[in-house]
């Protein structure tokens, strides 16, 4: 069963600087870590979604992970509405054939391919959304059932993710798992400075 997954990429990354997206992190581009993890895992269409005037957009040979086969960019023509308006564009883009839809942000480098692994496991032929926990707490990749694609889409973009999920009361499967990368999103450089131990 064909897999996707969508990347949010397109904010502005204030509080961490210029370049958030390719700042190093072990020796790897922050977004070339988060695609990595995802290729790794098992995607076959992963969708990048970045913002017109994005530094990755401009200098997107910096992550080799962009020139994938696998891997394909959208733009968001507005990302000031938020993330879930980068979900929705990601969404529009899946290909109809496409049963399990994950979504990690472009910022959470450190999520291991057997995360993805695990999760995508799960995600095959459920009508729920699945999500992975550590200590019982959820992150991310989330996986969407692809029935909801269609409401997603019809939502206000500039809602969240969660919020939409609720009001489809679609109840929430957890798939515990042995890493705490499905927690860490960099928002500061402060973020990298504490980082755990790489996962390769």
């Amino acid at each position: 069963m064909p897999s996707a997954a969508i990347v949010p990429a397109a904010g502005k990354g204030e509080r961490f600087g210029a370049a958030k997206l390719l700042a190093d992190v072990h020796g790897a581009p922050m977004l070339e870590r988060t695609l990595r993890a995802l290729l790794e895992g098992g995607i076959d269409d992963v969708i990048v979604v970045l913002a017109v005037e994005s530094e990755v957009t401009r200098r997107r040979s910096a992550v080799a992970a962009l020139g994938e086969p696998r891997v394909r960019i959208v733009v968001n023509p507005d990302p000031a509405r938020g993330m879930f308006s980068s979900i929705q564009c990601g969404l529009h883009d899946v290909r109809p054939a496409s049963r399990a839809i994950l979504v990690l942000p472009g910022d959470m480098p450190f999520v291991r391919p057997g995360t993805v692994t695990a999760v995508l496991a799960a995600a095959r032929g459920s009508a729920e959304p699945i999500s992975p926990t550590h200590n019982g707490r959820r992150g991310h990749p989330l996986a969407l059932p692809s029935c909801a694609r269609a409401a997603l889409l019809a939502a206000d973009p500039r809602g969240s993710l969660d919020d939409v999920l609720r009001l489809l009361s679609l109840p929430r499967r957890e798939v515990p798992v042995d890493d705490a990368g499905i927690l860490r999103d960099v928002d500061t450089a402060a973020d990298l400075s504490t980082a755990a131990t790489p996962r390769r």
